[in-house]
């Protein structure tokens, strides 16, 4: 690909936005058309504060960006767009495939808001057998790739991965244990008595016979399975015959595993082998999609996504949009099933095999096995959607409920709630979550590391520190225009005292329009018996049975989770952490050297400068470093 124009990626960009480009409009796109070539690429909108409005790809970047001075042609949404548009970028690529792998890594990174939206912050595991080694591990894995190992996958969820790691181990009796675990054993563990190891730790099989189950693990894997159970059925005869019943039932209980692995999916399709199926389905203005993933003809398990989009969005170009943005940090199969024939199809595989090295197939089936699978997605992604839709209606309720009791206008879009924790006030951690129509908004939780000065155990003064840092940005964010993310409800763990500090925080702050709720427990500390305090009322308790009880509860018992738990990764970093780690030149493995040798960051910073120069591995120049790091009066001279 060549760059014509890319700040956020460092390539030479070239920018259509001049000092004297019209400040929004058809004209922004008229001047920009005029340096504009006819390659392919991908062009970008941007809006007046420079964020990214819209993404796009063209096989011809002019004739398509010239489609949009059309406005009359335009639906309502890209005419709203054109309207706000100040601005374009231009990236021109070699091919048309090219710009549309580029177009879904853009749309993926930079989430415009008039784009169709893939909400998919999650990773997939992975099954992961490592090689190289006398006795291979099986495990299952998320993340990046690791050297040395083979990975099986994507799995839709941890549940799947787990439950097929278990089957593998009754069938195949590898090893699951760290290296560590393994290479300190001095006799067998729990999974050998249980039948899913076969104990190599402590020599209970060799090598050779080892290594004859890791190929099978791996044939088996790859999809080649049924010589498998070819030769597993005739070793198990062959035992009987022998008279070798113990070892003809073990045999036995491998195969049943296996004949049980097999029967476990809710669709196995012999037709297919490595496939991703796609099944689409929409209602009340809303997408669900569907995805089952197919290895080795085996099922791994479905996901449910809901794509954001315009209502005028046709089902193709929803799934087109979200298909090649799912494949922008995963491998493409060979294969991949969808219930609706796409505009699209030839460039999307061509780009897909591009990104995968092999040839891609974008199939809509429409009869035969293969139509069965789609439709059996279909309606998975109904049936996901109606809950969705059910639990949606369920919150809209609860909502109007907590407008009832609060006496708001309007249910509330943004509920924040705040908390803090620490220990004795070290590791001081305040956090915000984010409640709404579409229930806990993570994305949007805050995280607030207390800075000070404040007395430890100051609660007062660390809330009021967070509230500070929280709408001190809000209000900067109004005065440009933007309140996008301002609260309607502020909820807080407190009774009358924290309430009457928060208040005059918010008060001093000059922040108006937002409904300050205080939630505390009666003097039992009990659940459900929770009084509330709000502004021109007394206070006041919900009946015991009230959802919105339970809601508000469910609000202020997240806030507590996430505040201890980011108190506790703050604190468990804190441990690892030292002195050394500020002193330039010393990374973790001079820090090892030096703890090894003096046997701790305080026995370092006591050391004399000849004892440092002494220190294996330390450089007369860096122990020089080291002291004067810890005697900041010292001079070498």
């Amino acid at each position: 690909m060549t760059a014509q124009n890319s700040p956020q990626d460092n390539a030479e960009a070239q920018t259509n936005a001049q000092s004297d480009l019209p400040a929004k409009g058809v004209e922004v796109i008229r001047h920009a058309l005029r340096t504009m070539p006819f390659a392919p690429g991908v062009y970008r909108m941007l809006g007046s504060k420079g964020e990214v409005l819209y993404v796009g790809k063209a096989l011809s970047l002019k004739k398509r960006v010239t489609s949009y001075t059309q406005v009359g042609r335009l639906p309502e949404r890209l005419r709203r767009m054109v309207s706000e548009t100040a601005s374009m970028e231009i990236v021109t690529t070699h091919t048309e495939a090219e710009a549309l792998l580029l177009e879904a890594n853009y749309i993926k990174r930079m989430k415009p808001r008039f784009n169709i939206l893939l909400r998919d912050d999650k990773s997939y595991p992975w099954l992961m057998l490592t090689d190289g080694q006398a006795f291979p591990q099986i495990a299952k894995h998320r993340g990046k790739a690791v050297k040395g190992a083979s990975l099986w996958g994507p799995f839709a969820s941890a549940w799947a991965v787990n439950q097929t790691l278990n089957l593998i181990q009754r069938v195949f009796l590898l090893r699951s244990c760290a290296d560590s675990v393994f290479n300190s054993r001095s006799r067998p563990c729990l999974l050998f008595q249980i039948k899913r190891c076969s104990a190599p730790c402590v020599e209970r099989i060799d090598q050779q016979a080892y290594g004859q189950l890791v190929e099978q693990a791996r044939d088996f894997l790859s999809g080649k399975d049924t010589a498998l159970r070819e030769t597993l059925g005739a070793d198990m005869n062959r035992a009987a015959e022998e008279m070798d019943f113990e070892r003809a039932a073990v045999l036995r209980d491998r195969i049943r595993a296996l004949a049980q692995m097999q029967e476990s999916s809710v669709i196995n399709p012999a037709s297919l082998q490595d496939a991703d199926v796609f099944g689409l389905w929409q209602e009340a203005g809303q997408t669900c999609i569907q995805v089952f993933f197919v290895r080795g003809g085996r099922n791994n398990g479905s996901r449910s996504f809901f794509p954001a989009h315009a209502q005028d969005e046709a089902p193709a170009d929803i799934l087109s949009a979200f298909i090649v943005q799912f494949y922008d940090d995963k491998p493409c199969p060979a294969q991949i099933l969808v219930n609706h024939a796409l505009a699209e199809s030839p460039l999307m595989a061509e780009a897909l095999a591009l990104r995968r090295g092999k040839k891609v197939e974008i199939l809509n089936p429409q009869r035969g096995e293969k139509k069965q699978v789609v439709d059996h997605a279909v309606t998975n992604a109904r049936d996901a959607l109606n809950r969705r839709l059910a639990e949606t209606a369920g919150q809209a309720k609860l909502l109007q409920g907590v407008a009832d009791v609060f006496a708001l206008d309007a249910p509330p879009e943004r509920i924040e709630v705040y908390d803090n924790s620490h220990i004795q006030g070290a590791h001081a951690y305040g956090v915000m979550i984010v409640g709404g129509p579409e229930g806990f908004n993570r994305k949007a939780y805050r995280k607030f590391r207390i800075k000070g000065p404040i007395t430890p155990g100051d609660d007062f003064a660390m809330m009021r520190e967070v509230l500070e840092r929280r709408f001190g940005r809000a209000l900067r964010e109004a005065e440009e225009g933007d309140t996008s993310n301002w609260p309607d409800v502020l909820l807080i763990d407190g009774g009358a005292g924290q309430y009457s500090a928060v208040r005059a925080v918010l008060d001093e702050l000059g922040v108006t329009g937002v409904k300050l709720v205080g939630i505390a427990k009666g003097p039992d500390r009990d659940a459900g018996r929770e009084w509330f305090y709000t502004d021109h009322t007394e206070p006041f308790q919900l009946p015991l049975r009230d959802p919105v009880l339970y809601y508000l509860q469910r609000l202020r018992d997240e806030a507590h989770r996430f505040a201890i738990t980011t108190h506790r990764s703050g604190r468990s970093k804190a441990l690892v952490t030292s002195e050394l780690d500020d002193i330039p030149g010393i990374g973790p493995a001079r820090k090892k050297m030096l703890l090894n040798t003096f046997g701790s960051a305080r026995a370092v910073k006591q050391a004399g400068l000849e004892a440092l120069e002494a220190a294996p591995g330390v450089s007369r120049e860096l122990a020089r470093v080291v002291y004067g790091h810890f005697h900041p009066g010292w001079s070498p001279d």
